[in-house]
């Protein structure tokens, strides 16, 4: 089987030839490794002072040589692509107040991190900080279909194109897209929670909003030539849902649901990043997706617990334990993919990956053996007696 015709097996819980093999964020470190020359793919701060630099074509050059050529040389199945910045992009850089920390025109502040090495969020200045209304809601509403969906030549999608048109016959090209989540808001973080309890009218107005702005773009990546798309919207934490399964189900769950159905309407299969514990909607998801990516194992999603509860109904997709990519040993690899692969596979409806991403520190003896696995055990009809 090709690629391509592979992931759809499993998506339609047929049994390929093998277990197909994805990622939905593969950094810059794992380019380098695997590769063995510099990148600017998913490069954090060296990315974003690169845009500062106005080196925009360079980067978007990089993405397409390096994302395309790590997908061959590791044998994935599944190319992720992302829209760029147009042509011409050159943001002026943020303020910098030390080696770490920098001031955006706004007033506010951000750090890079030492973990990820993202320059990230720091502290919001919420001096002009107005909360949104039910009327100015409904009249962006109202406004909706007066808004251009955009267009697919330009320039923003072009790494898509050049995806498209280098691998789609072989290859599961899938667009990145926005998604909704608990739509909260608010100046601060508790502030964004409590609006959920506090002020439930204008999170479900908020709420229609995006999800209408999610089905209306639907058309626009339909016309980008790709296979899927991948909505990117936590929806719990390490312990449990970060709102309640009754809040989902009112002001999030029918949104998804269009989204999807818009989605399937234009031939577009509908593949769920969604970090965290989810136990209690995993039903609405299983009923909504075609699969369901970054199966937090830590959060207590047991991939074989879910394969007998939704198995029947959404492709799993996942198995491999991002905390082990980074910090185990291959022998934490063999025993992920030993687990996975006997619980998860048989039947179809698997794909391998990890339980986020391939992240900043992630070792490059594990994903290596994450291959070694997949090709060597990964075979159907699945035979456990060969995971040695």
């Amino acid at each position: 089987m090709l690629p391509r015709e592979r992931v759809f097996a499993a998506l339609e819980h047929r049994e390929p030839d093998r277990i197909p093999w994805g990622e939905h964020s593969i950094d810059y470190n794992v380019y380098e490794d695997i590769l063995g020359r510099e990148t600017l793919v998913q490069a954090k701060m060296k990315l974003t002072e690169a845009y500062w630099e106005g080196r925009r074509d360079e980067i978007v050059e990089c993405y397409k040589r390096d994302r395309l050529d790590l997908i061959r040389a590791l044998e994935m199945d599944i190319v992720f692509v992302n829209r760029v910045p147009p042509k011409g992009y050159h943001p002026d850089p943020m303020e910098k107040l030390d080696e770490v920390t920098y001031r955006d025109p706004h007033g506010n502040l951000y750090r890079i991190s030492s973990t990820t090495h993202d320059l990230m969020p720091y502290k919001r200045n919420v001096e002009k900080y107005a909360p949104p209304t039910i009327e100015s809601l409904q009249e962006q509403i109202d406004r909706l279909d007066e808004q251009p969906i955009g267009d697919p030549d330009d320039s923003c999608w072009e790494f898509v194109h050049h995806a498209v048109k280098e691998m789609k016959d072989t290859h599961f090209i899938m667009v990145m897209c926005g998604d909704l989540a608990f739509p909260g808001f608010g100046a601060t973080e508790e502030d964004v929670w409590m609006s959920l309890l506090l002020e439930p009218e204008i999170c479900k107005k908020i709420a229609e909003l995006r999800g209408k702005q999610l089905v209306r773009e639907v058309q626009l990546f339909a016309k980008l030539g790709v296979d899927g798309i991948m909505p990117c919207g936590d929806l719990g934490s390490s312990t449990g849902l970060l709102a309640s399964p009754e809040i989902y189900r009112e002001m999030v769950y029918p949104w998804h649901k269009a989204h999807v159905e818009e989605a399937h309407r234009h031939g577009l299969m509908v593949l769920k990043h969604c970090c965290g514990h989810t136990w209690p909607v995993i039903d609405e998801l299983a009923e909504v997706y075609d699969a369901y990516e970054g199966i937090q194992a830590s959060g207590g999603m047991d991939i074989r617990k879910l394969k007998e509860r939704v198995g029947d109904r959404i492709c799993l997709w996942g198995g491999i334990w991002h905390e082990h990519i980074i910090l185990g040993s291959v022998e934490d690899i063999r025993n992920d993919a030993r687990y996975a692969f006997q619980y998860a596979a048989p039947g179809g409806g698997y794909i391998m990956g990890s339980t986020h991403s391939l992240a900043v520190d992630a070792k490059r003896e594990n994903i290596l053996e994450m291959k070694r696995c997949r090709d060597e055990w990964g075979n159907y009809p699945i035979d456990p007696s060969l995971f040695k």
